[in-house]
């Protein structure tokens, strides 16, 4: 089955619904599907060729939505970017990709200008609000469009999207991700959750751009329940969005929630009372929630909060904190139904139960490789195993443990030192809001620990008062040799933090000491 049929499906076992609110506009899911049908229909007047590569520079909207299922009726291959990249990014993924076609909003016309002048060329851009006069825009063409009565045939191997990396290691990697995986992982999901989605009412404020993002939005048509789709992350709107539209689940990054503990502290003090009660679940991904800020987020604003984890790789999702299931802090749950994980050594042969080494996974929702990159894709994807990077162990129950990446890693005189060991417990700090250890070349040691820290409002902290809280909880080796304040960490465009960056800066302020 292709991701072009999951609409059709979605009718059939639900009927029709209201499927999406999106500011002031309420759709159903047949209308969202009447629309997508007429621009897969316009894409192929303009020439679209199964194959071909469509790329999506949107914010949130549910033009991008629409976008996705016209892409894969027509039998294109969705390319999507983060409209917050640089427009030399923008152009490498287009040359990469070669994309035939670009959707975009009048708001990143500029951008895209910038783009040409790095070498980015498309035979057609479409707009998707009204207000272009230079391009045809989105709803002039699904209003005049032929609609695609059927999908073009596409195989289970077929291309859908390619999603690149966020680069914070190096260049952008084009992640190949074919119909059959991401069907897999939509199924992979549903097999993993014991309740009924229909009735539930998603905040959808995830980048549509980012594999997380795309796979909550693929799920819903299996789901079938309504969402809230935000244009981007705004901690009062989202507050806002779920008193107003009861929300029952939310899907974030560990910075959104932190953000959300942050804006609910200071409405409070203003007086403004916060209500979140109808949220029942709380979904986090795409990077590790430190269990002190899960514990807080849970106490303040009520539901369950479920950890995931998962790779752009795995379309993306591996492991999940299930309902129904005991909880055991610092677990990522149980792999999720349809994927095997398995933990192996430097040579690849399984270590025993509750020993480290790095996580392995396979299923059908495995991603083929990396777009044009033979000798990536050769190191990554081994005899159908995806091998992800991370240090981590299953315990007696199955339960997968994530330690680390293999790269944050700091090897400090010859001992191991985790960085989520030594943030798990500086968040411990009630004055902390975020935190971020990494590891800094030392002529003697090897590596040295470093600790970026950012403070709530209002509160205050010095680095000796961080270094004895850190002795007193850790072995010496792994305490924090140097605590930079900082206003705020460096993210990427869906809120993982960049280590990279910081280790660069940790190697600059250490020069000058």
């Amino acid at each position: 089955m292709t991701l072009a049929k999951l609409a059709e499906q979605n009718l059939e076992q639900f009927g029709v619904y209201e499927r999406l609110i999106f500011e002031g506009e309420r759709l159903t899911n047949l209308e969202l599907h009447e629309r997508s049908t007429r621009l897969a229909g316009a894409l192929r007047e303009l020439g679209l060729s199964p194959g071909d590569r469509v790329m999506l520079l949107m914010t949130n909207r549910p033009e991008v939505l629409v976008s996705y299922a016209a892409i894969w009726r027509a039998g294109g291959v969705a390319v999507p970017a983060l409209f917050l990249l640089e427009a030399h990014e923008l152009a490498f993924i287009a040359e990469n990709c070669q994309a035939r076609i670009l959707i975009t909003s009048s708001e990143l016309l500029p951008k895209v200008g910038d783009a040409a002048k790095h070498g980015a060329h498309f035979e057609h851009v479409l707009v998707a609000d009204a207000t272009s006069e230079q391009y045809p825009t989105l709803p002039d063409v699904i209003a005049s469009g032929k609609p695609l009565e059927g999908p073009i045939a596409r195989a289970d191997a077929d291309l859908a999207v390619l999603l690149y990396t966020s680069g914070t290691t190096g260049r952008p990697k084009g992640v190949m991700q074919t119909h059959g995986n991401l069907v897999a992982a939509t199924r992979n999901s549903q097999a993993s959750s014991n309740r009924d989605g229909a009735n539930d009412v998603g905040l959808l404020v995830l980048p549509l751009a980012h594999s997380f993002g795309l796979g909550v939005a693929v799920g819903g048509y299996l789901f079938g329940g309504k969402s809230v789709l935000m244009r981007w992350f705004e901690p009062k709107r989202v507050l806002d969005l779920i008193r107003e539209h009861r929300v029952t689940a939310m899907a974030g990054v560990p910075a959104m929630y932190i953000g959300l503990m942050a804006c609910a502290e200071a409405l409070e003090a203003a007086g403004q009372p916060v209500n979140t009660s109808s949220v029942e679940r709380w979904l986090v991904g795409a990077a590790p929630m430190p269990m002190e800020q899960l514990a807080r987020f849970e106490e303040r604003f009520g539901g369950r909060m479920y950890v995931g984890y998962g790779l752009t790789e795995a379309c993306p999702g591996i492991a999940i904190d299930r309902e129904g299931y005991p909880r055991k802090p610092g677990s990522t749950g149980l792999p999720m139904e349809g994927v095997d994980v398995r933990i192996v050594d430097d040579d690849g042969r399984p270590v025993a139960t509750g020993e480290l080494g790095e996580v392995i996974a396979r299923g059908k929702n495995i991603s083929p490789g990396y777009l044009g990159l033979q000798s990536e894709t050769a190191r990554a994807f081994r005899d159908g195993w995806l091998y992800t990077g991370d240090v981590g162990y299953l315990d007696e129950d199955g339960y997968l443990f994530i330690v680390e990446r293999k790269k944050d890693l700091i090897i400090r005189g010859g001992f191991n030192v985790y960085p989520k060991d030594v943030e798990e417990v500086l968040h411990a700090l009630p004055e902390i809001l975020e935190c971020a250890v990494v590891g800094v070349p030392h002529e003697v040691l090897g590596e040295e620990v470093v600790a970026y820290v950012v403070l709530r409002a209002g509160t205050r902290l010095d680095a000796e008062q961080v270094a004895l809280h850190a002795q007193a909880h850790l072995a010496k080796y792994k305490t924090p040799a140097h605590v930079f304040f900082v206003d705020s960490l460096p993210k990427n465009g869906v809120g993982k933090i960049m280590k990279k960056e910081l280790r660069k800066l940790a190697a600059t302020q250490l020069a000058r000491e």
